[in-house]
């Protein structure tokens, strides 16, 4: 009985969050037709992003666990992710399902589950660290880019910021301490998204000892497919942003982080309608107009959400089908 009960609060939980952010869902995607306006090269670029986006996160996963089955990495964590994209549940199902996969493709449980919470880990350390690069963007006025060579240069330039962050972080106490306490205070100031917990400097430094300890020599390795990963999404949504707008990098960067914290909130699943109303408000803030903001923000999410749905399906048919032939050899 109290089992239905937790369901049934949390489906009318999720009804009443879909209830309010239905407006701005449907302004996002009563931006459709309007997808037409981006050049093809801007949506060749965005699944080229996403491409690369996620080539580093099996990388990432396939270091923290130490597997070389690069192909079961690649089916579990698409399926798993397509599945915490439809279930309520978000991350801890995609967790889930991606675990009971890797299991069953002969990957030693215990190195899954270490390994997964690891690559969890250096994730959110990849995350927190993008707010701090909207300082330095702020204090030299950076826009975003209007061409795909100075996206490229962009990309470039946080790539080479967040490796040397990491590096320091990865060496010095007292600088990964007062990334924290920017974190802290960033993230403070953003609105409608969970604030980051006052003790994050410490859980920082604890959890950098931990992968220190369990990676070794494979952190810088790791270290880079993290930022890959978060620098490849973020660039897919500068991509999305190619619709003639004069947008702050600063604050496209901290609409970034706000979208993907929202995502992680387990209300709707992936973030469904919460994710679109707190990117299309935040890119607003960033000089778009709200006709802009809105299919800049579809544009990002048919990329980044909604392709990954039938990407995960077939992840799943080409997962079977292996299991099938090893079990028949």
């Amino acid at each position: 009985m109290a089992v239905q009960l937790r369901r049934a609060a949390a489906l009318g939980l999720t009804a009443l969050v879909l209830y309010g952010a239905a407006p701005a869902l449907v302004a996002v995607l009563g931006a459709w037709p309007r997808v037409a306006e981006l050049q093809p090269w801007w949506l060749a670029a965005m699944i080229a992003t996403q491409v690369g986006a996620l080539l580093c996160l099996w990388e990432l996963q396939a270091l923290t666990i130490g597997t070389d089955d690069r192909a079961a990495v690649a089916t579990s964590q698409l399926a798993g992710g397509a599945l915490g994209r439809v279930i309520p549940g978000g991350a801890a199902t995609a967790a889930a399902a991606q675990y009971g996969m890797l299991a069953s493709a002969g990957v030693p449980r215990p190195a899954v589950v270490t390994g997964l919470a690891a690559a969890t880990m250096l994730q959110v350390a990849g995350l927190c660290v993008l707010p701090v690069l909207t300082l330095p963007a702020l204090a030299l006025g950076l826009g975003v880019p209007n061409t795909l060579l100075g996206t490229a240069a962009l990309g470039l330039g946080i790539f080479v910021v967040m490796m040397a962050l990491g590096w320091v972080a990865a060496r010095s106490d007292a600088a990964l301490l007062w990334v924290g306490r920017a974190i802290v205070t960033v993230g403070a100031r953003l609105p409608g998204v969970p604030h980051p917990p006052d003790d994050l400097p410490r859980r920082l430094l604890r959890h950098r000892n931990e992968l220190r300890g369990r990676l070794g020599e494979r952190l810088p390795l790791a270290a880079g497919a993290t930022v890959g990963r978060w620098l490849l999404d973020l660039l897919t949504l500068v991509a999305a942003l190619a619709v003639g707008a004069d947008a702050s990098l600063s604050l496209v960067l901290l609409a970034y982080v706000g979208a993907q914290l929202l995502a992680q909130i387990p209300v709707t699943p992936g973030g469904i309608g919460v994710v679109e109303a707190g990117l299309a408000a935040t890119l607003a803030l960033a000089g778009l107009t709200a006709g802009q903001a809105a299919l800049a923000t579809l544009a990002y999410r048919l990329a980044s959400y909604w392709l990954m749905l039938p990407a995960g399906l077939a992840a799943w048919v080409v997962h079977r089908r292996r299991m099938a032939v090893n079990g028949s050899s």
